[in-house]
């Protein structure tokens, strides 16, 4: 992903995963695109924002708790958290926060 996510005025919710991956790609790629075109037909999702260079960030953003909740639940992203325990992570931390104030800038 090259572009950041086109989020509303806050407040909205992210949440943060930053994961070490084991060696090997062993389907993730597969199932990592699987995973964003899932969540952004979940009700609520806002968009996506991903990098790797060993440490991987990927940042989701949502409209309300409720959302990230129903998405945790999704039975396809239950499996890739399952795959991930056991196949692709060393290690991961999520995050959730309430996105107060944003601002940036875009040149033309």
């Amino acid at each position: 992903m090259s572009e950041a996510a086109k989020t509303p005025r806050p407040p909205y919710y992210a949440v943060i995963f930053t994961s070490v991956r084991t060696d090997g790609d062993n389907g993730y790629a597969e199932m990592a695109e699987e995973m964003v075109r899932l969540a952004s037909l979940q009700p609520g999702f806002l968009g996506v924002e991903s990098a790797r260079d060993g440490l991987g960030i990927t940042v989701s953003y949502w409209e309300s708790l409720e959302a990230i909740q129903n998405w945790k639940q999704n039975e396809r992203h239950l499996l890739a958290q399952k795959k991930g325990k056991s196949d692709w992570y060393q290690s991961y931390k999520t995050r959730v926060c309430k996105v107060e104030r944003d601002y940036g800038f875009e040149q033309e």
